[in-house]
Formats: structure tokens, sequence, C-alpha cells
């Protein structure tokens, strides 16, 4: 019900192929995200309102930032990389991410609970993210809570604003639940978000008299800049918040920017955290490989995010569990290939090894040396399972064959991923 919101989150829609320059790998990598407390410090450079907030990443820098705010009630929230923050639970058995408090020595208590914990969220899954700061923010009660995001629309090619009066809560559901409560506004590249258009949503929204409404029209235009000149792929508030003394109020930011700009936006990605990221997978985008950890025993080694996600189905299908998305794209050489061997024998679940490959920019017999590469070099003990088809098939079939290595060969897709089942039980 929301084309972009839902194009945006799905993981396999991020993995794309990577191109090779000389030495040099650049591949499409999942958007860069950053914490809170960067989000809303880059809202304000935007003269976007948020509550008053400070970082802390010690429970002594949370104890004195919480005694700026004068003895009022603070918001402690962890930071960490992903949604549910507030209804997850630390490994440590504290409840919450998200927590009303009344005095520092409050905030200090919580944030020794919380630096250095992981915190387990429906995004996190059950190994959870650490926890390496906290932010202080100002405790503004709302008096109504609204939803707004910007984001590309991949089919209609266009930004595109999605809004509604029912924030605070998960937009998924209120999709599900309530579809006519969102209002998608698509924008024009060359006008941008003008006065007239943002006035008019704002007033769709039902805030509650036209001061507020003027507010709101003057942050969503400022989203949209941010946006447009920052290269990001996502601009999310949730909630936007109309307070008690009637401020509209930026309460929560989500924003995710464009790896392709990383260029472009040098202090934006300086500030990538990569605490929050799975370091095989950052490691993998070192060699141009993308590679997405899942729970089964399969190791899948393909070219092409189309094609990998036909194998996992494949594999599932012949009632195997892959334990990974790896792909390697279109420009891989004979070293990428046997660094996508090495990440893929670092998990102890894994035991045989999938490769399906389908040469068209990606040429066979440069995987085949990889394979025969990797295997020599790397002592593999497990079984490998091999189809390649396309451009220079033959050549990397006898590369294969005159190697001597014990490789299972296919040109049927459902007679290798049988056949990988089959060697992984």
């Amino acid at each position: 019900m929301i084309p972009a919101l839902n194009t945006f989150r799905s993981r396999a829609a991020m993995t794309g192929r990577a191109l090779r320059a000389g030495n040099t790998f650049a591949s499409q990598k999942r958007f860069l995200s950053l914490h809170e407390y960067l989000s809303m410090d880059l809202l304000n450079k935007y003269g976007v309102n948020t509550p008053k907030s400070i970082p802390a990443k010690t429970p002594e820098e949370a104890f004195e930032a919480a005694k700026k705010f004068g003895g009022k009630p603070v918001v402690i929230k962890a930071q960490v990389l992903a949604g549910g923050r507030g209804k997850g639970h630390f490994d440590n058995g504290l409840k919450g991410g998200v927590h009303l408090v009344k005095t520092p020595e409050e905030v200090r208590d919580l944030a020794k609970q919380m630096i250095g914990a992981k915190l387990i969220t429906k995004q996190t899954g059950a190994a959870g993210r650490e926890c390496n700061a906290v932010m202080i923010a100002e405790a503004r009660p709302p008096k109504k809570e609204y939803y707004v995001a910007l984001l590309n629309d991949r089919v209609k090619q266009l930004p595109a604003m999605i809004a509604s009066s029912e924030g605070g809560t998960s937009i998924e559901e209120v999709a599900a639940e309530n579809p006519d409560a969102i209002i998608t506004t698509t924008i024009d590249l060359e006008k941008g978000l003008d006065a007239q258009t943002a006035q008019q949503i704002a007033h769709k929204l039902g805030f509650s008299g036209p001061e507020q409404e003027k507010q709101a029209a003057d942050i969503f235009q400022k989203l949209y800049k941010l946006f447009d000149e920052r290269d990001a792929t996502q601009v999310e508030i949730n909630p936007l918040a109309e307070s008690q003394d009637g401020e509209v109020l930026c309460m929560d930011a989500k924003l995710g920017f464009d790896d392709n700009a990383d260029f472009r936006q040098i202090d934006v990605f300086k500030q990538r955290d990569l605490t929050q990221e799975d370091p095989i997978e950052v490691e993998a985008g070192k060699y141009g490989l993308n590679f997405i950890k899942l729970d089964g025993n399969i190791g899948c080694l393909v070219n092409g995010a189309g094609l990998a996600m036909a194998t996992l189905d494949v594999l599932s299908l012949n009632g195997g569990q892959p334990a990974n998305f790896l792909d390697v794209g279109g420009g891989a050489n004979a070293a990428a290939v046997k660094k996508a061997f090495e990440l893929l024998l670092q998990s102890k679940d894994v035991r045989a090894i999938f490769v399906n490959i389908f040469g068209g920019i990606m040429r066979c017999d440069v995987i085949a040396d990889g394979i025969v590469q990797a295997t020599k070099e790397l002592d593999l003990k497990i079984p490998l399972v091999v189809r390649l088809q396309g451009t220079k098939e033959q050549e990397a079939k006898k590369i294969i064959k005159d190697s001597g290595l014990k490789i299972a060969a296919f040109d049927d897709l459902d007679q290798a991923a049988a056949k990988a089942v089959e060697v992984a039980k």
C-alpha cells in the first residue's frame, strides 16, 4: 500500500551488482543510516525544530547531560540502529530502550544498564545490537502525533512524501488497518516541494490551527531540502508532534543516505557506525560483495540479486535452507571469489557450498579460476556444488575438470540445488 516505503525496506532490493574499475570495487551497498542524535543534529542544521537533546557515551556523561535540563523530566534513548527500541529489551534484562525519567541519578543508572549491552528488537533479531551511546532529550508531551517521510518512489521515479495523522506507531500497521489515513504526494523534481503543496498536506493532516499548519508546512519544505541536498534515500519522522504548548516538533528521526553519493556527502558518511553492522557484511563490501547472513546450512555464491533470490527459492523448494545471500555481482575477480569462500566458511553452520553463476558481464571462467584457487588455498573440506552457465561456460567447465578437485558440477539448476541439499544433510 506504500510502494516507496516497501521498496526501500526490502533488503533484496538493496542488493545490487558490483562494478570493477582497475583494482577498485564500487558496489551498490545498503543505504547508510545515522544514529538518532546525529540525525537530530542534521535536522537542526536545516532549521527543523526538535526537542533539545544531548548524546552521551558513558554513564557519567549521561548524568552531566541530564543536569543541563534544569531538573525537568527527560527521556533517555538507547542509540541503536533499529526500529522498535521502546518495545525492545536488553540482553541484561532491562526492558525498553526508551525511558522517561525525573532525575539525573536515574539517567545515570539507566545509562549504566544500556551502554555496552545489546538491545533486542523486532528489527535486530535475537542477536540484538550493541548500544554504545544514549541520547538525553527534553520531555515534550505531545498533544497529537503524526507521521511524515520522504522516500524515492521507484515506480514513478520521483520523490514522494508520505504523511499520516496516525503517528507514533508502525506505519505498516496503519497501512494495513486504515489505509485512508495515509496521504502520498509525488514531488516534481524541478519544482521541489513548494509552499502551497506543503500547506495542503499540513491541512489534510488536521493540525489544531493555522499557526500549527504553517509550522508543519515549513518543516515539510525543510525536510525535503535536506532530502534533496544530502542525497537521502529516506527521511522518516515518527512521530512529528504538536506539543501541548502548540509547537510542531520532530520527535524522532530515521535518516538514510545513498551510498553511491558518498563522495559528495563526505561529512555525512564519516559518521557511519560500523559497530552497528555485521562484521562479515562490512568485510564483504570491501571486495564489492553483497553478503546477507541467513539461518540455514548451505552457503550460496551467485551473481545478481535476481538470480540470488531464485537460488534461495529453489533450495527451499528442494527442502534446503540457505545460509546466506552472497552476490559477487558482475565484475568480481578470482581474489574476490576467494574472499567470498572465506566469508562463507566463517559460519560453522555451513555444511555445503552452492555456486550458481549465470555469465553475462561476469565471465564463468573467472569464477571457475576463483573456485579452484579458493578450494586449494583454503583446503576446502565441505562439499562444493557448482552450476556455471553463459559467457565462457565451456572454458569454465574445462578449468574445473582439469583441476582434479572433487567438485560436483551441473547444468540443470534444479538438479544442482537438489544435490546441494543432499550433501548438506
